[in-house]
């Protein structure tokens, strides 16, 4: 397949590497000009739990107009809207795009720029994903991948972007619902996004934690009673032991809206543990514990960009 990675961060470099390395035509789109420019150089290396590899692929900060088979939009959730605006050149009649982003929301977001038909929405789990170096990218992980038809898409053409995951070595399969799928990744998320960014530890040592390790259970057990108050079809009996599951396979890793505050971005916070007290709105219900730690993310941020002069 000919495909375009819109946003080739760490989880967008790990799926270009090895959808490249199983023989796809791959196009890498990001903002990152250091990046973009080490690619081309040298290649892109990922390593980690796939292995050690460097794949030739042609990467750009500003994609041509070459509709492909299929883009991939893999940038936070806060972008997902400017990255599929950005993906417009790269989509034609026949294209294909598959989103997969953290928390809730953003696959909204594409669908009202690239329309719903033709859109596949994906949930990675458990990669624990960075970027030690421009044009190398390192994962802790390599979990699951499951996808699902946002709107109409035909099963088949769902399946056929799975199959082609599938060759790439992901453990890549089909969901009849999105949205079960995007909670229980998101009970894990908000067990350990928010207090990483507040803290700066690692998963493991949040779950390790005397005193912390209560707070991310109380945020993964509200994230679980609100899914089940929605009537989301969770496959989650317990949710304390659903996210010390998680950590446990990825002690070392990083939460994304760590590396955020740490590298001066604006973090998605508020698409993952933002999204629980907005859902809980809506069923009558309130979330204080995802509230609050959201809240103090987004102070952190501020402060953050009055120090440095960054918009938050």
């Amino acid at each position: 397949m000919n495909i375009g990675v819109v946003g080739c961060g760490a989880m967008g470099s790990i799926y270009a590497a090895l959808l490249a390395s199983s023989g796809n035509h791959v196009l890498a789109v990001d903002t990152n000009a250091g990046h973009v420019q080490a690619i081309n150089a040298r290649g892109l290396r990922v390593s980690g739990a796939s292995g050690d590899r460097t794949v030739r692929i042609t990467a750009c900060v500003t994609p041509p107009a070459q509709p492909l088979d299929l883009v991939i939009i893999a940038v936070k959730g806060t972008h997902a809207r400017v990255a599929a605006t950005t993906a417009q050149s790269l989509i034609g009649a026949a294209t294909l795009v598959l989103t997969i982003q953290n928390g809730l929301g953003a696959a909204d977001a594409v669908a009202e720029v690239v329309g719903g038909a033709r859109l596949i929405v994906g949930v990675a789990q458990g990669f624990g994903a960075s970027l030690p170096a421009p044009g190398h990218a390192h994962h802790n992980d390599m979990k699951a991948i499951r996808m699902g038809a946002y709107d109409t898409l035909d099963q088949a053409s769902v399946e056929r972007v799975v199959a082609c995951y599938q060759a790439a070595g992901f453990d890549a399969a089909a969901a009849p619902d999105i949205a079960a799928m995007q909670w229980e990744k998101l009970i894990c998320n908000v067990a350990y996004s928010a207090i990483a960014a507040l803290t700066g530890l690692t998963v493991g040592e949040i779950m390790d934690h005397p005193e912390l390790a209560t707070v991310s259970q109380a945020a993964a057990v509200e994230a679980w009673r609100v899914a089940r108050a929605r009537d989301i079809a969770i496959a989650v009996d317990d949710p304390v032991r659903l996210v010390r599951d998680f950590a446990a396979r990825m002690p070392a890793a990083k939460p994304s809206v760590l590396l955020d505050i740490e590298a001066g971005r604006r973090s998605e916070v508020d698409v993952i543990n933002g999204a629980v007290p907005r859902e809980a709105q809506k069923v009558g219900l309130d979330a204080p514990v995802n509230d609050t730690l959201t809240r103090l993310v987004l102070a952190l941020q501020r402060r953050h960009a009055n120090t440095t002069g960054e918009t938050a």
